[in-house]
């Protein structure tokens, strides 16, 4: 890994409600055996059914981690920022990748092979529930994302993945939090299991009613209580 990166990497995996479990002298030795690598906007860097032998960190950029349904649709899972660690599920167990991992713009990531992270566990229990956690916690995730599909109708469904990204993406800024993620409609048609003409429609009454406002490479979300009272009231 170049030097330059790897203080923020330190620094990101130290806040890390898991990673950030190992004492110091730990986190440099797993990092000394770390591979940082840059990736372009559009890349694969797996698909579901590949090798699952590294435990992934993003430093700078995001990720899209998504899925084909039964009729060849994409279904996206979720979006990953600077400080998200994931690949956790293949990484433990070894077999095959369960989603496809996409670069949505350049990114940096850290890559943890397994067999140099199997031993830490082994020595640190501590860390190794920690880990259940995180399982638990992508279980329940999955679980609520196809119910989300099952039961809510569109509107309840987007809003409640924009409230979502505006927790992981947002800044806030005089007229609003605004999402700069650069998701085409496409993109959240697919996070939200319909068509782009339909997210359009949805996004367009929206905006006339002043909940937020559409731009060629963000939203910015001027009321996100309008979201949140469409969720609670679908």
């Amino acid at each position: 890994m170049p030097e330059t990166w790897k203080a923020t990497a330190k620094a990101m995996l130290s806040r890390h409600f898991l990673l950030g479990q190992l004492p110091d002298s730990l986190l440099d030795d797993l990092l000394g055996h770390a591979q940082f690598r840059r990736y372009k906007r559009g890349e694969s860097l797996f698909r579901k059914g590949d090798p699952g032998d590294a435990l992934l960190a993003v430093i700078l950029g995001k990720i899209r981690i998504s899925t084909l349904s039964a009729k060849g649709q994409e279904v996206v899972l979720n979006m990953l920022g600077p400080g998200d660690v994931f690949g956790e599920i293949a990484f433990l167990d070894g077999k095959p990748r369960t989603a496809d991992a996409a670069v949505v713009e350049d990114t940096g990531l850290l890559t943890l092979e397994r067999k140099s992270f199997l031993p830490y566990l082994e020595e640190n229990p501590k860390v190794a529930i920690k880990l259940l956690g995180v399982l638990c916690e992508r279980l329940r995730w999955v679980s609520d994302s196809f119910e989300d599909i099952v039961f809510l109708e569109l509107p309840a469904r987007l809003a409640k993945r924009l409230l979502r990204l505006t927790e992981n993406f947002g800044h806030q800024e005089p007229s609003g939090l605004r999402i700069d993620l650069k998701l085409s409609q496409q993109e959240l048609g697919h996070m939200t299991g319909v068509t782009r003409e339909a997210v359009n429609k949805v996004l367009r009454i929206w905006e006339k009613e002043g909940i937020l406002t559409i731009e060629r490479a963000a939203l910015t979300i001027h009321q996100p209580e309008g979201l949140r009272a469409i969720l609670e009231n679908p």
